[in-house]
């Protein structure tokens, strides 16, 4: 058996399915179906065709395309031809396009685009296809494999630094929980963005390291979703909360729960994910839909899942359970000590000691985590990666309960997380800034019981100047994806600074900002 054969990338792991299970289904669309066979089959020709553009091992491709086949042979082609898959989100505008193919020194981007290129990068309508054998290249773990791009403390987006044997350890740690979130003979319905690490690994990633059949849509559709789910027999479901609103919510619209229960009937096993689940959503699918939704916690640098209440067989509203085999947690102290003393590693099951004479509750504290699924810093040169010790911060405040169950709080940065995609503020002030009628402005977020969070914009306006709501939201749309796009603002006469200068979300905080606005929300 030959190292590509034997490797741990995606490529290799459906190399491996089609040669264990040849004729068993690998992914079903509403058009096409294929087997483990022709997918690798299809992988193969894809790599051929990345060969014949000249694109060498270590190259970085960007894929731009919806959910689909064609991103599965554009991303799993790019894999075996040794090449680096960036990711890119179907909703960015050309300036965060531009930025990331800029800042990752793409050498093709795959996107269904009728230019010749973008940023002097050349464009490929779809996977590029190429005659005779892939290029012969090692399966190496260390060998970086994707680059997900995150917003970081610059206000940027950033490259994640994944590789293969990054990917591959949450792969098992996932696996390794009991029950499992897939197995062989599931049909895992796959709806979440394949550009997105929690769709990619914790979706395609655990149905080829298994060999179950992916039931993939390109969009999400409510009520489409319910009767492909009936129709496939859909086993299971990794999800987020707006899925499980938006099923709970068609539902409602026909007044019955009979789609609802019909789709979940198959479903061994439902897990949410990206964003907190609400605690009525969790409640309402278990009484309605007869399913109990297992909630987890990730990010991006964990290639994704963390935790989950599957670790420790409690299922509870606003709660994520306990981390992964294979994955160590840390609360450690708010006041950023390094001192070991202020670090709690005990398990789950393990309670501090002394925590009996603390009460029940263990924490707040930041959640540091450490194991082998996490990345490799930041691109390009690895930057704020694991310290030294292998452990890296959050930025997520936890607590645990008297079960010794994890539970977030809050965030420590001011990263907004809207629908589990990361918002840093200063990106959007500065589109914000660059409207000839504003002279300040300040983003935060706030609660939204469909996102987890959503964005809101504090606004001075220049003197004289008139400005509404949807105008501002207008000059954001043309710079920002739909995510990031304020949902709501709140005018103000001026904003309040701090004593270096700096406007200070903090203190909007505390002036009740981050609460209802019925006036100015959209």
């Amino acid at each position: 058996m030959s190292d590509l054969e034997a490797g741990r990338s995606l490529a290799a792991l459906v190399r491996a399915a089609a040669r264990q299970r040849p004729d068993a289904p690998a992914v079903v669309t509403r058009d096409e179906r294929l087997t483990w066979e022709e997918l690798d089959a299809a992988a193969d020709v894809a790599a051929a065709g990345y060969a014949a553009r000249g694109l060498a091992v270590g190259d970085r491709v960007a894929v731009q395309l919806p959910n689909g086949l064609p991103w599965l042979r554009a991303v799993l082609g790019a894999l075996r031809a040794g090449l680096v898959v960036v990711p890119v989100n179907t909703a960015y505008t050309e300036p965060e396009l531009e930025y990331v193919l800029t800042d990752a020194g793409a050498a093709l981007l795959v996107a269904p685009a009728e230019r010749d290129e973008i940023a002097g990068v050349p464009v490929c309508p779809g996977a590029p296809e190429g005659d005779g054998p892939p290029p012969a290249v090692a399966d190496d773990p260390d060998a970086l494999a994707f680059l997900c791009y995150t917003s970081g403390t610059t206000g940027r987006p950033r490259g994640a630094m994944l590789t293969s044997g990054a990917l591959r350890a949450n792969q098992e740690q996932c696996l390794a929980m009991e029950p499992p979130p897939v197995r062989a003979d599931d049909r895992v319905l796959l709806v979440l963005p394949l550009f997105h690490v929690y769709g990619l690994n914790a979706g395609f990633g655990l149905v080829a390291a298994t060999g179950a059949c992916a039931v993939l849509e390109e969009t999400f559709d409510p009520r489409a979703t319910l009767t492909v789910m009936a129709e496939e027999h859909v086993s299971a479901v990794p999800g987020a909360p707006p899925m499980y609103q938006a099923w709970l919510a068609v539902a409602d619209a026909v007044g019955s729960d009979t789609s609802l229960r019909r789709a979940f009937a198959a479903v061994r096993l439902a897990s949410s994910g990206a964003a907190p689940l609400p605690e009525e959503v969790w409640t309402a699918m278990r009484e309605r839909a007869a399913i109990t939704v297992w909630e987890g916690y990730g990010l991006t640098e964990a290639a994704p899942v963390v935790a989950s209440t599957l670790v420790t067989g409690r299922p509870k509203p606003d709660c994520i359970g306990g981390p992964l085999p294979g994955i160590e947690v840390a609360l450690r102290d708010t006041a950023d000590s390094a001192d070991p003393a202020d670090i709690d590693t005990s398990a789950p099951d393990e309670p501090r000691e002394g925590a009996e004479e603390e009460g029940p509750d263990d924490g707040p504290g930041e959640l540091w985590i450490r194991g082998p699924n996490l990345f490799s810093g930041y691109w390009p040169d690895g930057a704020d990666g694991p310290d030294a010790d292998g452990w890296l911060g959050t930025g997520d405040l936890a607590y645990r309960d008297a079960d010794g169950d994890l539970h977030l709080v809050d965030r420590r940065s001011d990263l907004i997380l809207v629908s589990g995609f990361n918002v840093y503020p200063a990106e959007v002030e500065r589109v914000l800034d660059a409207h000839p009628a504003v002279a300040e402005s300040a983003v935060i977020g706030v609660p939204d019981p469909r996102t987890g969070s959503a964005v809101r914009a504090v606004v001075a306006l220049e003197p004289g100047e008139k400005l509404t709501f949807e105008e501002l939201r207008e000059h954001a749309a043309g710079s920002l994806a739909r995510y990031k796009v304020p949902t709501s603002v709140h005018f103000l006469p001026s904003l309040p600074h701090s004593l270096t200068g700096k406007v200070s979300r903090a203190r909007l905080r505390e002036l009740g900002l981050t609460g209802a606005d019925e006036d100015q929300d959209d």
